[in-house]
């Protein structure tokens, strides 16, 4: 069974915390162990100077990541982020992200995501991340 794109939104609509969900995130696309969610621009997540912030990316690279997590398992399982890294490379401004998590691994109890962040219509890599969750269900 594979999750669809309409399973994966509601699970982005049913277990994250409101401010999580203010941020607009849509699910693009869902396969197998990959997930890409678009954060749309919004003057109101930019720092100063005009770049998309990072805590906005940051979040939405773990909101990607469950996703990710749940079209491997196939629909939402408990999890909880372990460990998560980013670098940020060049800022966003203006335009949406497109936020690609693809597992690298999943196990029993562990999953491991690699994460990668580009503005809309740009191949270059706005931000990477690299995530590790523990399966709890």
């Amino acid at each position: 069974m594979t999750l669809t794109l309409a399973a994966a939104e509601k699970i982005l609509a049913d277990n994250f915390a409101p401010w999580v969900l203010d941020l607009g995130l849509t699910v693009d696309s869902v396969d197998g162990h990959e997930a890409v969610l678009r954060l749309p621009w919004s003057d109101r997540l930019a720092r100063e100077g005009g770049g998309l912030s990072g805590q906005a990316l940051m979040a939405a690279a773990d909101t990607a990541t469950v996703i990710a997590v749940a079209a491997a398992r196939d629909g939402f399982v408990p999890m909880t982020t372990v460990q998560q890294s980013i670098g940020f490379q060049r800022a966003v401004v203006g335009t949406d992200v497109l936020v690609r998590a693809r597992l690298t691994k999943v196990g029993k109890r562990m999953a491991f995501a690699d994460i990668t962040m580009t503005a809309e219509g740009s191949e270059e890599i706005a931000a990477h991340a690299t995530a590790v969750y523990a399966l709890l269900g």
